[in-house]
């Protein structure tokens, strides 16, 4: 399997992400860019998820900040300060993140400081599910034998002590 760049103009591999892209800021998408696909490539996945939250593994392994899905091959980037909704202006889709929203939830830990991983693939296929359906665990079944390649950017954030 291929390995993808992945990266943001908005902050360094595990560097800090800045406020605005948090519930401390305007709670924007950040800029995400990649690197060439390979051939074949027909849809990407971007997951932005927390693993630090502060609840039982077996019961929630990581909250969920951001999925879009059936990103056009072509782009090599998504823009910061994505809309809310299901269907994207380039015509990805977004799931479901914890909040059950199908919009981007910035960083907001309770406490200390957390990673953010923000997982990008490029399938041989588009995924036919339903935003309303789409949540990590669906996609990553819909997935199984089509990714043809992965890469993986993490930020850390840690709210301001008020």
């Amino acid at each position: 399997m291929e390995n993808l760049e992945v990266s943001s103009p908005a902050f360094q591999t595990r560097g800090m992400i800045p406020s605005r892209f948090t519930c401390d800021g305007e709670n924007l998408s950040p800029p995400i860019a990649w690197g060439k696909v390979p051939a074949g490539t027909q849809s990407l996945v971007l997951i932005m998820e927390d693993p630090d939250i502060p609840l039982p593994k077996f019961l929630i392994p990581a909250w969920i900040h951001w999925i879009v899905y059936n990103i056009p091959p072509d782009l090599t980037a998504l823009p910061e300060a994505q809309p809310q909704g299901e269907t994207l202006a380039n015509a990805a889709r977004q799931g479901r993140n914890s909040w059950r929203r199908h919009a981007y939830g910035g960083p907001c830990p309770p406490f200390g400081k957390h990673r953010y991983f923000i997982s990008l693939y490029a399938l041989d296929t588009a995924i036919s599910i339903q935003p309303e359906k789409a949540t990590k665990r669906a996609l990553l079944k819909a997935m199984q034998g089509h990714v043809l390649a992965e890469g993986e950017l993490m930020g850390t954030y840690a709210r301001q002590k008020r």
